[in-house]
Formats: C-alpha cells, sequence, structure tokens
C-alpha cells in the first residue's frame, strides 16, 4: 500500500503524472511509495456536450464551475477513503508553506480539485469542506500545475524518496538543526575553478568544523540580504 495517495479531479486528466512521472517522484511512483488517481470531470457533466461550467450570477467576466457537476466528482473521489482531506488549488487560498507541506504529509489519501476559469461556485467549497491552499501571490491559468508543485512538495519528504534525510534539514525552510528557518547556503562542485571563479578555500580545507561555520554564516548571510520576513523570525527564536 502506499505511504500517501492523491486524488486529482481536473478537465486536463492528460496533465499527470506530467513531471511526477520522473526523477524521484517517478522512481517512488513505479515503487508504489505514493499512488496517483485521476478524475476528469467532465465524465460527471450530464449533458452531451460534457458541459462543467456556466455564467457567473449577478454578471461578470468569464465562467463558473458549476456546483452540481462538481459535487457528482468529488463524491465519487472521496468515496471510502479514510484519513481523507480535501484541498482546491486557489490563489486566495492559505500559503502553502512547508510546515504546512509536513503537515499534509500526515494524511494518508489527499483530494484536490483543479479549478479552471474564473473559479467553482463557492457552495461546493462549502459543502464538501474544501481548504483553499495558494502557492503564491500570481494567478494561474488552472490548479493543475499548482497541484503538481504541491505533490512534489510532499513526495520528497515521504521516507524511501530521498536517500539522505540530512539533505532535508539543511535546505531552504527546514525546521530542524542550526539551520532551521534559513535559507540554503551555497553549493560548489568540481572543477574547483571555473572560467577564473574558484570554490572558496575553506571548502577544499577539509576542516569540518571551518565548513560548518562558513555553511552556517552564508545561510544567514542570505537570508537576511534575501528574506527579511524570515531573517527576523530566525533572529527572534534565537534570541528565546
Amino acid at each position: 500500500m502506499p505511504l500517501m495517495s492523491f486524488t486529482l479531479l481536473t478537465i486536463f486528466p492528460e496533465m499527470f503524472p506530467g513531471p511526477l512521472g520522473h526523477s524521484l517522484a517517478g522512481r517512488a511512483l513505479a515503487e508504489g511509495i505514493w499512488g496517483l488517481d485521476v478524475l476528469n470531470i467532465r465524465d460527471f457533466a450530464t449533458d452531451k456536450h460534457h458541459t462543467v461550467d456556466d455564467r457567473p450570477f449577478g454578471g461578470g467576466a468569464g465562467m463558473v464551475m458549476r456546483a452540481d457537476v462538481l459535487d457528482a466528482a468529488l463524491t465519487a473521489a472521496r468515496a471510502g477513503k479514510e484519513g481523507e482531506r480535501l484541498l482546491y488549488m486557489s490563489p486566495r487560498g492559505r500559503p502553502l508553506t512547508q510546515k504546512a507541506v509536513k503537515s499534509l504529509v500526515n494524511y494518508k489519501n489527499l483530494t484536490i480539485l483543479c479549478g479552471r476559469f474564473e473559479g467553482v461556485d463557492e457552495r461546493l467549497l462549502e459543502a464538501h469542506g474544501a481548504e483553499e491552499v495558494s502557492i503564491g501571490d500570481y494567478v494561474l491559468s488552472g490548479g493543475e500545475l499548482a497541484a503538481l508543485v504541491l505533490i512534489d512538495a510532499c513526495i520528497r519528504l515521504l521516507p524511501g524518496v530521498i536517500g539522505e534525510p540530512l539533505a532535508l534539514e539543511e535546505e531552504s525552510f527546514g525546521d530542524a538543526g542550526e539551520y532551521a528557518g534559513l535559507l540554503e547556503y551555497p553549493l560548489y562542485t568540481r572543477p574547483a575553478e571555473w572560467n577564473g571563479r574558484k570554490v572558496p578555500e575553506v571548502l577544499l580545507s577539509g576542516n569540518h568544523e571551518e565548513i560548518r561555520r562558513w555553511r552556517l554564516e552564508e545561510a544567514r548571510r542570505i537570508t537576511q540580504e534575501r528574506r527579511e520576513d524570515l531573517w527576523e523570525r530566525y533572529k527572534a527564536v534565537k534570541k528565546t
């Protein structure tokens, strides 16, 4: 049985697994570490044109996805799933942070609704208790790309996907170890000199303590320069 399963509702099922079928995520999918089920919302429409949207009440531009069609699709998608959680990818949702991703990984089943057009009927979200999630302060053409981002962020935290657990601690937005709350330090590999640019001498020294100190200072520098919000939070935690 997969450690975590995702059910996607979309009008473009051919977009999945997409990039999730490659690299670490693709290998983990093939090994059964995580599972994927994709439902075409149009299959639940009742007219010959498989219509899933209509004009908004009150006027306005664009179209809105119908509550009755989505309800039929969601009812089928959610049937018999224990510990399931329903997410709707939306620019007005709560931000997807690393902390939020770690919370999502505790659920065995995630159902993700990918909206299109101007969005979905609000009554549908209320009736199913959908949680709106945003991957950033911008608007996409639909929820599919956002869903791919969310799923990838979850998959890489599952046991057996990434070979070195320490790599998860020392990357950006980690919450364990001395790098917690900081952006990741700079990375270098061979050759030691490239186009006149040299790798910092400390990384070639073999002195692990000096390397550790250098990486920590670089992580602090980059965080302070690029993310004032994270830097202020980091300083506040260090004071306590």
